[in-house]
């Protein structure tokens, strides 16, 4: 879990954030693939795809003369469990702070 300031650095651009949900929706697409109906340059997928490798996010595959792209499911699964034990945290302060009110309500 130590990677995950990387993962969000690199999912707190809005293209790459985009990029990602275009391949979790999509699944495995080339690096043209991601490029059609943008208007993003060709070398910009490039770097954005390379912050996304580099970040271990996304992996590539070379199938002939094309470079595909996909999703690490391990990264989302990071992002799970470190959103979920997050959610665990606040949902024990806001059911102290129930429990809190309950008792004052109770003095009055």
């Amino acid at each position: 879990m130590s990677y995950l300031p990387t993962t969000f650095a690199a999912l707190g651009d809005a293209t790459r954030f985009a990029i990602v949900e275009r391949l979790l929706k999509e699944g495995e697409l080339s690096a043209g693939g991601l490029q059609d109906g943008t208007e993003i340059s060709p070398p910009a997928i490039s770097r954005h795809l390379k912050v996304l490798r580099n970040a271990g996010i996304i992996e590539q595959r070379i199938d002939k003369q094309r470079r595909m792209y996909s999703v690490r499911p391990q990264a989302v699964e990071a992002i799970s469990a470190w959103t979920m034990s997050h959610r665990e945290f606040w949902q024990n302060s806001l059911d102290r702070l129930e429990r809190a009110l309950m008792s004052e309500s109770t003095k009055r």
